[in-house]
């Protein structure tokens, strides 16, 4: 009796999972099935990369995408500051860099850490984005926000080029980067990210300033990037840091020699990360064009693909449109999240699909009820 109930329960289980329409979660991790381990992924023929005490990493090859190692590249973490690197690529292309604005209280008073913004002050976007990605601002995050229109716009916003860039595994839920259940990142989109805003040459300038004025009430004072590379490592372009207690440390860089660029990322490492990105990035270069790549930083989206109309679905399923090659689909990607708070789904994405399938879910429970009832009685 309960084992011809099964097929009722399996299907129960689908509609749980989609909202009402039967659907086949992809299982090709975006740019590649390799990168779907959770171990090490390195090339053969050569010798391994450095250890790291590192989670999660990637090794790649800016020029080409290739990725050369990798480390639980989709793992999801919380991302810490690193995820200005999306909140910088997002608004650069927004905001006129050299309009002015007034910071709100809100803005000024941020937790973390700040460049000390005042209400008193009239600031260009343009040094707003240099504290956001030189002295890692969580004021200036939340001032260029609001000049966005506002944090509800700039989230939309980052979450949808995020989406362009095929960044799957990220979801930003401050401009920041400050912990906020929900919010996650990858080494892989990481790196992804890093790769597109260094095509951009206001980010890569931000990204690549040593020391800086900065307006004050009463003239100039220099704030100085966080990145201790750029002084140390030959050939470092920048990009950014990040830690939290809960994220631990996490950093995304790149550098360039020889007209090669390579970039790492690293995502909850426990500190003291500096030497180990130095002796990733030096094995990079030691092997990159000389090995088969275990993977691929992918392209964003072409504007086509973000703008194609979706096929009518049942209201509050999932989209039934195909992922692009080597993609997976966020709505239903299992959840690699490996800390509490990184395990919190975003339920505002989810909720019209729970009362779609809630009611779908309840009529089959009740049919699996009925038949069982009816087959019992026939049997007595």
């Amino acid at each position: 009796m309960w084992t011809k109930l099964v097929p009722v329960t399996a299907l129960i289980a689908s509609v749980a999972l989609t909202g009402g329409t039967a659907y086949a979660a992809p299982t090709t991790p975006v740019g590649g099935e390799a990168l779907g381990s959770r171990g090490l992924v390195a090339p053969a023929g050569v010798k391994k990369p450095p250890k790291s005490k590192a989670t999660s990493y990637v090794i790649a090859d800016a020029d080409t995408g290739e990725v050369l190692a990798a480390k639980d590249p989709h793992g999801r973490y919380l991302p810490a500051s690193t995820l200005k690197t999306l909140t910088a690529l997002t608004l650069i292309q927004k905001l006129d860099k050299n309009r002015k604005v007034r910071p709100s209280h809100n803005a000024c008073n941020q937790e973390g850490s700040a460049v000390g913004l005042t209400p008193k002050v009239t600031y260009k976007i343009d040094d707003l984005f240099k504290a956001l990605m030189m002295s890692s601002g969580n004021d200036a995050a939340m001032a260029l926000a609001e000049a966005n229109g506002s944090l509800a716009q700039t989230m939309s916003d980052m979450n949808a080029e995020a989406k362009r860039l095929q960044a799957n595994d990220t979801v930003a839920k401050t401009p920041s980067g400050l912990d906020k259940p929900g919010q996650s990142s990858s080494a892989y989109d990481l790196a992804l990210i890093a790769r597109a805003g260094l095509a951009n040459p206001d980010f890569r300038r931000y990204i690549s300033t040593k020391t800086a004025k900065f307006p004050a009430p009463k003239g100039y004072y220099e704030i100085s990037n966080h990145n201790k590379l750029l002084w140390r490592y030959n050939g470092m372009v920048g990009v950014k840091n990040g830690w939290t207690s809960k994220a631990q440390a996490s950093f995304v860089g790149a550098a360039t020699r020889g007209g090669h660029t390579v970039v790492v990322s690293i995502m909850r490492h426990e500190g003291g990360f500096w030497d180990e990105v130095t002796q990733l990035l030096d094995w990079g270069f030691s092997v990159r064009g000389k090995v088969t790549p275990v993977g691929r930083l992918v392209d964003p989206l072409p504007a086509s693909a973000l703008a194609a109309p979706q096929p009518s679905a049942t209201p509050g399923a999932p989209s039934a449109s195909a992922s692009p090659a080597g993609s997976v689909t966020p709505a239903v990607q299992p959840p690699l999240l490996d800390t509490a708070a990184s395990k919190q789904t975003d339920s505002t994405k989810t909720v019209g699909s729970l009362v779609i399938g809630g009611g779908l879910l309840f009529g089959l429970i009740w049919l699996g009820y009925g038949i069982r009832r009816k087959r019992g009685r026939s049997r007595t």
